[in-house]
């Protein structure tokens, strides 16, 4: 790869198409790269929601093999407690439900985070053009 020097004509035509960054500009910037890394961190804590939701499910239908009489060890905490298998059956599911609503607030969350970052995006594609790159 050769490398070559700008030509002036070539030097003031780039210099011409810089867009000086005002503060407020600046500030929108700042505030898209903060809603990015929030976006990151609900992606992940959304994709520990749904492995966490994908365990409890097989957990249940691990269970509707068991015998009914059969006693669960079913952790609380740090603890584990030998309990009946419809009571368990019960905790799992209503433990489901929770992550279920859990789920539903992130993805809430980052619908609200994703459409004001679109609305960032648009005012500054439109004051800086090419200039910027704001592809996540």
């Amino acid at each position: 790869m050769q490398r070559r020097m700008l030509s002036k004509e070539d030097e003031a035509a780039v210099g011409a198409d810089e867009t000086e960054v005002r503060r407020e500009d600046q500030d929108k910037i700042n505030k898209f790269s903060r809603l990015h890394q929030r976006e990151m961190l609900l992606e992940d804590e959304l994709k520990l929601k749904a492995k966490d939701k994908e365990d409890l499910e097989e957990i249940s239908n691990e269970l509707e093999l068991a015998d009914e009489d059969d006693k669960v060890p079913y952790k609380i905490g740090d603890s584990f407690f030998s309990l009946p298998l419809p009571q368990v059956q019960e905790m799992l599911a209503s433990s489901t439900e929770k992550i279920e609503e859990e789920v539903s607030v992130v993805e809430e969350k980052l619908g609200e985070l994703r459409e004001e970052m679109q609305k960032l995006k648009v005012v500054l594609y439109a004051r800086f053009g090419r200039s910027i790159n704001l592809e996540t």
